[in-house]
């Protein structure tokens, strides 16, 4: 039987990519030793590293007058550590809220300054993205979160800052499309969605906003410093990048972040039409805003609940329940999702529905 992780994160990583960290454990190239018990100063792995970086601007296309950092604590770290960096003399920032992750970047901003809501769409019961925005030009910056893990709500466009830097948790949707990057001031994103394995960070931040950091902070948390160092300012996860820098050459392989939004959107059309379709199945996200990386929806019945999770289970699709804020079901289709994987669960749904619709 084959295995489909339809978890949120940490989430399915390329199998090839899984293969080739088996094979490369014990002996990473011929060296004898593994990569986890190399130094992150040494010559081999600083040699990789530079690699790594390299892979991954490439992919993106980040501009020359953009620092990259491969940073720890997860992208909840960044929920202070953006306020800490880009308030500059400022007292205030601005945050668009889509869901429960901007609503957390917004409680830890609150430690640092004043926060002012451009738009919140939780009185609609966030199902959509805004129409409009109310930029306050007294801010130091405009947060947002691209796309909203527990339910399943995306950006398809970049919200217009209207002046202000702008700053994006793009945590669940990094590299599943091209981005134009300059139109940021600073991106960041947990790695165990679409980059790796848990434990990384990667930052992507413009040069003009490093330098001006909130007094009486750990040097740790300042992005001029962690830029100096080339992000070696302490040991850094070295596993974790390792596997990052494995996942962008297969990235690299299936043609880039092009060919992955076309496999993205192909994959998420096949399921939402499959709910759409249904009279069992409800997605409750507007058309125009429903996430291609996490498909978020309700069983009309709600009692069929623990009978759809327990069959799924046994046909292995694993993690499919939806987060306990939001209920439901959520399958989440990163990258890493093969589009068998998609068609397998829509073949289940299907035939769960005939059964007991």
């Amino acid at each position: 039987m084959t295995i489909y992780n339809f978890g949120a994160g940490p989430a399915v990583l390329p199998r090839d990519v899984l293969l080739q960290a088996q094979a490369e454990l014990l002996d990473f190239r011929g060296h004898g030793v593994s990569i986890m018990e190399m130094s992150h100063r040494g010559p081999l792995f600083e040699a990789l590293f530079e690699e790594i970086e390299s892979d991954f601007r490439s992919l993106m296309a980040i501009p020359a007058n953009y620092q990259v950092l491969f940073m720890q604590g997860g992208a909840t770290a960044q929920f202070a550590m953006v306020p800490i960096n880009l308030l500059r003399g400022k007292r205030q920032a601005d945050y668009i809220v889509t869901g429960e992750w901007g609503q957390k970047a917004v409680s830890e901003a609150s430690r640092f300054c004043d926060v002012h809501l451009a738009a919140n769409t939780a009185v609609h019961g966030f199902v959509n993205v805004p129409d409009e925005l109310e930029v306050d030009m007294a801010s130091a910056y405009l947060h947002y979160t691209s796309n909203e893990t527990i339910r399943g709500i995306e950006f398809k466009s970049i919200p217009d800052p209207q002046g202000l830097p702008l700053v994006c948790d793009m945590s669940s949707n990094i590299l599943s499309r091209p981005v134009d990057i300059s139109r940021f001031g600073l991106v960041y994103a947990g790695a165990q969605k679409n980059i790796g394995p848990s434990g990384l960070t990667l930052v992507i931040v413009r040069d003009d906003l490093l330098g001006e950091v909130l007094p009486q902070q750990s040097r740790l948390f300042d992005y001029r410093q962690v830029a100096s160092q080339h992000s070696m300012l302490n040991t850094p996860p070295t596993f974790s990048i390792y596997m990052a820098g494995l996942v962008f050459k297969w990235l690299i392989r299936q043609g880039g972040l092009v060919a992955m939004q076309g496999i993205n959107e192909r994959k998420a059309s096949k399921l939402y039409g499959c709910i759409d379709a249904s009279s069992l199945y409800v997605c409750r996200v507007h058309p125009g805003a429903r996430s291609c990386m996490n498909v978020a929806f309700y069983l009309q019945e709600e009692s069929l609940y623990p009978l759809f999770f327990s069959q799924a289970a046994k046909e292995g699709f694993l993690q499919l329940k939806g987060h306990k804020l939001a209920g439901g079901v959520r399958a989440s289709i990163y990258n890493a999702m093969p589009e068998a994987g998609v068609d397998a669960l829509i073949a289940f749904m299907s035939e769960f529905e005939r059964i007991n619709g």
